[in-house]
């Protein structure tokens, strides 16, 4: 099972890096992985308080198998993003964009994911952006597997401006880092939005580095954002965050 088609990201969703890895994380402190129960406990109880999108990448670590392992049976409640092309091995990211790795890696995330269908796939990638897509066959790749169903969009997850405007030719969603630190990514945004993409924030709190209420309110402010993923191991900042991002909304 999965969600409608239709379907829509909801304000705040789920990112589940910490669920996974908690090596080469840029957080400000570190943090224990939470066991096997602690994991399927935080996973259901979100879904029990509204959480309807959840992020993961094969990079995460533990992230997708978990997922898979503690809410499959419940995944016509919520949409689901993973990413291609980074791997994350022994403390190193390496990547391949080649069509054999990204394919082998869709292949693996709906294995490990234990679901038909992946409603985003995102480009994970390492900064240089435009060279990724301009020079891998990673969306075509996509592309393919959106045309035979595997996949119902494709973005990018990229870390230039100029990037996300290249990716707007044929992307469905992007994600970008946006926060009250940096908003070099905010006239892709809106092109983004004007175009009828979504629009998915990451880094919201620039790593936990930034008041979470206010940061928060910041990005629910600007229109041109359909989501804020964010990542946490602890289901009241997520309650909290969903809160003050909808009360944000409900005043438009």
């Amino acid at each position: 099972m999965s969600p409608d088609a239709a379907m829509t990201w909801p304000l705040v969703s789920f990112g589940a890096f910490k669920l996974g890895r908690n090596e080469g994380a840029k957080y400000p402190q570190g943090y224990e992985l939470p066991d096997e129960a602690a994991a399927g406990r935080l996973l259901n109880d979100l879904l029990d308080q509204g959480c309807r999108a959840i992020d993961t990448a094969p990079a995460y670590g533990l992230s997708e198998e978990r997922i898979g392992r503690h809410v499959s049976h419940r995944r016509k409640e919520f949409l689901l993003t993973t990413k291609v092309g980074e791997s994350f091995v022994e403390g190193v990211s390496t990547y391949d964009f080649s069509r054999e790795a990204v394919e082998r890696s869709v292949h693996q995330s709906l294995k490990r994911l234990k679901t038909n269908v992946l409603d985003l796939v995102l480009i994970h990638s390492p900064g240089n952006d435009e060279e990724v897509l301009r020079q891998t066959p990673v969306v075509e790749t996509l592309q393919n597997f959106r045309e035979r169903g595997d996949i119902r969009r494709i973005g990018l997850s990229g870390k230039t401006p100029s990037g996300a405007k290249l990716a707007l030719d044929w992307a469905d969603a992007l994600m970008v880092e946006f926060h009250q630190q940096n908003v070099s990514h905010l006239a892709v945004m809106r092109e983004a939005q004007a175009a009828g993409v979504v629009v998915l924030v990451k880094k919201g709190l620039a790593s936990g580095q930034l008041d979470p209420q206010s940061a928060v309110e910041f990005i629910a402010k600007e229109a041109s954002v359909s989501s804020l993923v964010l990542g946490t191991l602890k289901l009241e900042n997520f309650i909290a965050a969903k809160r003050w991002a909808e009360n944000v909304r409900a005043v438009w």
